[in-house]
């Protein structure tokens, strides 16, 4: 095979996986939610609930979160409340013996940090509830949220149950710019999923799963949010989306720890072909969609840098075309970060950032995961 045809044969098969991963997969779900759509049948119950929190030093937003979980509409008599503690140092220890010396919480306080697997070791061992919730601290819930969760258990094939979360304000609404859009068009993707069959992991700020079928993570597992569903998928159980059962976050938390999360996040997927090597085989009953919807996702910033190179090399009229769509492409991003007003292109260059800084993270993720650098949950 001559240079020219060999760039010509990278160019589409890398143009290939980019539409596949950021469009084909979303398309082929919504099809087969219209060829062969999986109804969950739905109830209003009540079933015994363990509500589960892993903190480290988060005493600025504790004392709120407690009062939204105090504050959920379910019945207090069916509802516990577990806190663990992990190695915090400032005053989260003190506030959750405030609140169990009331009555309202159980505290397991963690002098050495050991992660946050550990902690859900832990509260796991100390649950009675038939279904565990789990959550983190900075998301809201909504107050009817919980009681939404639970009816997806009515089903006898469901056995984990994601909620939706909502990045934005709850009184002015969802963004619609940056990694609100990028989010929502997420939400969609698993929303479609659920609706023919099962969703690939979680939303970690709020999800559900009968606490039978929960396999605890190993003390290294960085995305216990995919870990715990995708054994229960494994069992043979369905993995759902509610997004009627809606928590609040910001959409940004700004610069070096907005982009060291997604690293961290993306950088979980690897390692879950570690933890799980089962995952690519066919003991995996969501494999396609796993690969689809994960795996290539981490593929795409070398297909996307395979494109931009293959078209910069080949000088026919179609991929010099090409070639000027990506600068355009990569220059609205670059106009983004300079926080112009730029009226109604705004959401398009925000879009074209949040594509940008998503993949580099991929890139970076990948990099540090073959040279063994290790990623600590804080």
């Amino acid at each position: 095979m001559s240079g020219r045809l060999a760039m010509v044969w990278i160019f589409w098969s890398a143009s290939a996986l980019v539409a596949y991963t950021f469009l084909g997969y979303a398309g082929w779900v919504w099809l087969r939610v219209r060829l062969r759509p999986r109804p969950i049948q739905r109830a209003a119950i009540t079933p015994a609930v363990s509500l589960v929190l892993v903190v480290n030093n988060e005493a600025a937003v504790l004392e709120k979160k407690l009062e939204n979980l105090l504050g959920l509409a379910y019945p207090e008599a069916l509802r516990e409340i577990l806190v663990v503690s992990d190695g915090s140092t400032d005053a989260t220890p003190a506030i959750l013996a405030r609140y169990e010396r009331a009555g309202k919480i159980k505290a397991m306080v963690q002098t050495q940090s050991s992660g946050k697997p550990a902690g859900l070791q832990a509260a796991l061992a100390a649950a009675h509830g038939e279904i565990v919730v789990f959550t983190d601290a900075r998301q809201m819930i909504e107050a009817g949220a919980l009681s939404l969760l639970m009816e997806s258990f009515a089903d006898g094939a469901v056995g984990c149950v994601s909620g939706e979360l909502m990045l934005g304000d709850p009184q002015a609404g969802e963004s619609a710019r940056g990694m609100g859009l990028y989010w929502r068009m997420e939400k969609k993707v698993r929303e479609w999923e659920s609706a023919s069959g099962s969703v690939v992991g979680a939303t970690g700020a709020f999800y559900a799963a009968r606490r039978a079928l929960i396999v605890p993570p190993p003390p290294e597992t960085i995305l216990d949010d995919v870990f715990i569903p995708m054994e229960i998928a494994r069992q043979g159980w369905r993995v759902v989306f509610e997004a009627r059962a809606r928590a609040w976050d910001v959409p940004d938390l700004g610069g070096p720890r907005e982009f060291s999360r997604k690293v961290r996040t993306l950088g979980g997927n690897y390692q879950l072909l570690q933890l799980l090597p089962w995952l690519l085989s066919g003991k995996n009953p969501l494999r396609f969609e796993f690969v689809s919807h994960k795996l290539l996702r981490l593929l795409a910033p070398f297909a996307l840098a395979a494109v931009l190179l293959t078209s910069a090399c080949l000088a026919a009229p179609l991929y010099r075309a090409a070639l000027l769509l990506q600068l355009v492409f990569y220059g609205l991003g670059v106009l983004a970060m300079a926080h112009l007003r730029l009226g109604p292109i705004a959401r398009l260059c925000d879009a074209a950032l949040t594509f940008v800084i998503l993949n580099l993270a991929a890139g970076v993720a990948f990099f540090r995961f073959v040279t063994g650098r290790k990623v600590a949950w804080s």
